[in-house]
């Protein structure tokens, strides 16, 4: 069949290779000049099925609240700036139970741990090298009594397959001796045994060159302006400047921008635009042992690794609209963070900086499968966990195309199988 996807981020060019590999002629379209320049170059380089929670959460609410008089708040929201938000708001709120909190978050950890899996077999079926790291991540704490209830909110993922060990100050060192001059300030660390890291941009080129070898087409600079339908089928997805690109099957791998491409076939997406900072620093090279563990600051929740000779470090979810704009304050996890516990790891006079916006669905798992005509699909909605998900999202979605059962239940994924 000819199947268009439309995003070229790490979720669109995974889409492709399964496609790809599954004897489809693929062609997809992307806006930006070049793939992977958006959330999926923005991200914080880890893959982490053992931080799979959902955001939607008990607590969540009143974190929500205090965003609007505290700065220094993970999760924010500027009403102002994201005025069209209320009814993704309420289906968030909703959401904020703890049953629905322990089941979203398990759907989550379902498709994090096989996406893991399926990345695993992508990097070594075509032998790509994406300065990948398999040596954990660490969720760091530094008051005891949040350690404490890191400890009994993490078992949940323990009693489903992640394998996790709990740390003291002096096992988080053992993990990873780059820590051991703030040793002082950790009160101890989940560690996620088999969590990893690594750079998805590079991934996503190299797997781009794949594609492009099994003969897929990629069209950059083409913003898709809507889908045109006939018979109840997309027929073509029409692009500014008049041009279009035909199809038999069309696949919706654009981030944030999937609602209002849907949205021209009758078919609306519960997902908006949540803002992340993030940093880039060349690693100061100091003689001592090298940072090899990717960690989460569970205070502050600004994460960061290492890849390749840089640092990787991101912070917060700002519900603030479609802008992507950052000053100097916005970084002021990032720099609390960098000061605190990786002072001498960078060269942080040497930074790049950028804001992307992760589409977020309001309870947590991303929107996969068909939605509205019968011949498209949607790959969208992952959140900040694009890289993590995105291979066993794209192997789902092809699977479902190919008319195939996937290898796990798809149920709380689907548009259909969710409240």
């Amino acid at each position: 069949m000819r199947v268009v996807v439309i995003g070229a981020g790490v979720v669109g060019v995974t889409t492709a290779y399964y496609l790809g590999k599954a004897g489809h002629q693929v062609t997809v379209v992307e806006k930006e000049p070049e793939a992977a320049t958006l959330a999926s170059a923005g991200n914080a380089g880890l893959i982490a099925p053992g931080h799979s929670f959902a955001w939607a959460s008990p607590t969540a609410p009143k974190e929500l609240l205090r965003s609007l008089t505290v700065e220094d708040t993970a999760l924010r929201v500027n009403p102002f700036k994201a005025p069209g938000m209320a009814v993704w708001g309420l289906r968030f709120l909703r959401e904020c139970n703890a049953e629905r909190a322990v089941k979203n978050t398990l759907v989550k950890l379902r498709l994090a741990q096989y996406s893991q899996r399926m990345l695993d077999q992508i990097a070594a079926d075509e032998r790509i090298d994406y300065d990948d790291i398999h040596e954990g991540i660490l969720y760091l704490y530094r008051d005891p009594k949040r350690f404490e209830a890191g400890i009994k909110k993490m078992k949940l993922v323990q009693e489903h397959g992640q394998m996790q060990d709990v740390l003291d100050a002096d096992g988080v060192v053992e993990a990873e001796p780059f820590l051991a001059p703030v040793k002082h300030k950790l009160a101890g660390a989940i560690y996620g045994v088999t969590d990893s890291s690594g750079d998805s941009v590079m991934f996503t080129h190299k797997l781009q060159a794949v594609c492009e070898r099994m003969g897929s087409k990629f069209l950059f600079g083409k913003g898709v302006v809507r889908l045109a339908t006939n018979g109840g089928k997309v027929r073509a997805a029409m692009l500014h400047g008049g041009e279009s690109v035909d199809g038999e099957v069309f696949v919706l791998s654009a981030g944030v921008q999937s609602p209002r491409v849907a949205r021209t076939v009758g078919v609306r997406l519960p997902i908006a635009p949540a803002k992340g900072y993030s940093a880039t620093f060349p690693v100061k090279r100091k003689g001592g042992p090298e940072m090899r563990v990717g960690a989460v600051d569970e205070e502050l929740l600004v994460a960061w690794c290492r890849i390749g000779d840089r640092l990787r470090m991101t912070s917060s979810a700002e519900f603030t609209g479609y802008e992507t704009t950052y000053t100097e304050h916005d970084l002021r996890l990032i720099r609390k963070l960098a000061n605190d516990l990786l002072p001498d790891a960078a060269e942080y006079d040497k930074g790049t900086y950028r804001a992307c916006n992760r589409p977020m669905t309001p309870d947590g798992p991303p929107i996969l499968g068909q939605a509205g005509p019968d011949n498209l699909y949607i790959n969208s909605g992952h959140g900040h966990m694009g890289f993590t998900m995105a291979s066993g999202s794209s192997r789902i979605v092809a699977d479902l195309i190919d008319g195939k059962k996937p290898d796990i239940p798809v149920e709380g994924l689907t548009l259909t199988s969710r409240p």
